[in-house]
């Protein structure tokens, strides 16, 4: 399934980096990633919903997690600067965006050259985006398909700008 282990087995995540997370929910996933980005890498999380932020980063300070950095904002017009990122991820996120081209497009600006994106997608979620669909997608926007990781319960898929 989509589980934290398997999400940083596909993110390769080192310290220092910057990782971008759009749609964090409650966190789930946004507080080991912090983790795996100390000392001196940050998170930054982005989402429509000013609610699903103020919670994360709740949870976060009870944690003593200090390097999230939280955006208000939409996947489909990012607010950072091209090339900002080392990698970004979105689990369950993806099939809620109208325009998801688009939402790859512009992840695709912000993250490196080098850079990596991961989607999630949960295979309960009505919202899901088949690995078809997705490749799809991603292609159109430009990103070669690295791998691939499925479970009972969902898959992970890397990309990279091609």
């Amino acid at each position: 399934g989509v589980t934290r282990t398997r999400l940083r087995e596909m993110l390769s995540p080192e310290s220092g980096q910057r990782m971008l997370e759009v749609g964090p929910g409650t966190g789930y996933h946004s507080l080991p990633a912090a983790r795996w980005l100390e000392p001196e890498g940050t998170l930054d999380i982005l989402d429509i919903q000013q609610e699903m932020l103020e919670h994360t980063m709740r949870r976060a300070s009870e944690m003593g997690i200090s390097n999230i950095v939280s955006t208000r904002g939409d996947a489909q017009a990012l607010p950072y600067p091209d090339g900002h990122f080392d990698s970004a991820y979105l689990v369950a996120t993806l099939g809620e965006v109208p325009d998801q081209e688009g939402a790859l497009r512009e992840l695709r600006r912000v993250l490196r050259g080098d850079g990596r994106l991961v989607v999630g997608e949960v295979l309960l979620d009505p919202h899901r985006v088949s690995l078809d669909a997705l490749r799809g997608l991603t292609n159109a926007a430009e990103m070669e398909h690295e791998r691939t990781l499925k479970g009972r319960l969902g898959y992970f898929a890397a990309f990279r700008a091609s």
